[in-house]
């Protein structure tokens, strides 16, 4: 049921804000009590955006209410997927989500965070960033039933309009899920078949024209533009190869959760994670793509920022020998920042993609 009618809430609650570490039945309790925020043609139960973005994932994966894909997801919607797939139609979100579920039979995905932005008129960004746990109990596309525990990040960004998601971004850590599963991820990797489409392509526009240096940002103030900040340091830090941005920017006590279940402290452990990556990948490049936050100085901001990475394969280091191959990964990453610094990190990229673009076997074109 929709109702375009309901008016904002006489209580003038907050909108729910994951800063304040809302507990799921915080949500449950204010479930059709009036609107926090205006929510146009969204479901008369829903009370602000994190609250749609939180309960309609609980409705659809732990409820197993998988027919709300019906009403939660346009039928023309369009999803993109980390190794830079894509797949079209919520008949296709029914058939993964099904699929998904008869792997892990007792899934729960706990939202961590959503960071969001728009409105109702234009549309909301959400970005939700989830730590799924459950037990591998159901067959998948690898092999039968090992019975064991898996945990992992994964990070969803949303475009919704009146009720309906109609266009996501998801990034999640599958090189973890497949260790956990007790498989080698590269063995797999060389196993999967790439479309015939693959092939390296030209040159990254990474610099400009000829024998030009990088841009050099000026990084604003964190208190006075978080977002701008945010994607000056990434920019200066990824395509400039300023890898002092970190000893700048990130506090001394800083922590980055990474892909392969990673964890990294201070200053050490983040350049050598920046660095590493750039010489898998001399050229690599980053584009951003959108970003929203939220917060303010006294609590601290919560920025979320989707970019795309390329770059190719052509020095040494965790990924093996160079193949030569071009990468093309979705990374979602999201920042606190506290005192003008980045102090916390949380960055999703699918590693287990990575490696079937990099060992894959060029075959025949397929979809998804």
């Amino acid at each position: 049921m929709e109702d375009t009618a309901l008016p904002v809430s006489t209580s003038a609650l907050p909108v729910f804000d994951f800063a304040d570490r809302p507990d799921y039945s915080e949500f449950a309790l204010a479930a059709g009590t009036g609107r926090r925020q205006p929510m146009q043609g969204f479901g008369a139960d829903y009370v602000d955006i994190v609250d749609y973005i939180v309960r309609c994932t609980h409705k659809i994966w732990e409820e197993k209410a998988v027919g709300l894909i019906y009403t939660h997801y346009a039928h023309n919607t369009l999803i993109h997927t980390a190794g830079g797939g894509s797949f079209y139609g919520r008949e296709t979100v029914v058939r993964n989500t099904l699929q998904n579920q008869a792997i892990w039979g007792d899934m729960r995905a706990y939202a961590d965070d959503v960071i969001w932005g728009g409105n109702d008129q234009n549309g909301f960004y959400s970005s939700h960033r989830v730590s799924s746990m459950g037990t591998h109990t159901g067959h998948s596309e690898y092999g039968p039933p090992s019975g064991r525990k898996v945990h992992r990040w994964g990070i969803a960004d949303c475009v919704v309009r009146e009720n309906r998601i109609v266009e996501e971004w998801l990034a999640s850590d599958t090189l973890t899920e497949l260790r956990q599963m007790g498989y080698d991820p590269l063995q797999l990797a060389k196993r999967a078949v790439l479309p015939v489409t693959f092939h390296t392509h030209g040159e990254l526009d990474r610099l400009p024209t000829g024998q030009q240096s990088p841009t050099f940002l000026d990084v604003p103030s964190a208190n006075d533009d978080p977002q701008g900040f945010v994607a000056a340091v990434l920019q200066n830090m990824w395509n400039a190869r300023l890898v002092n941005m970190v000893r700048e920017h990130y506090a001394p006590t800083h922590v980055a959760f990474v892909p392969d279940s990673r964890k990294l402290y201070g200053h050490g452990d983040y350049e050598n994670f920046v660095i590493t990556m750039m010489a898998c990948f001399p050229d690599l490049m980053v584009n951003i793509d959108h970003q929203c936050v939220l917060g303010d100085e006294r609590r601290g901001f919560r920025v979320a920022t989707r970019c795309t990475f390329q770059g190719t394969h052509e020095g040494y280091g965790p990924y093996g020998a160079p193949t030569g191959r071009r990468i093309f990964l979705i990374v979602i990453s999201h920042h606190t920042i506290r005192g003008g610094k980045i102090t916390q990190e949380w960055t999703v990229f699918d590693e287990f993609a990575l490696l079937k673009q990099l060992y894959g076997q060029i075959g025949e074109s397929h979809g998804g």
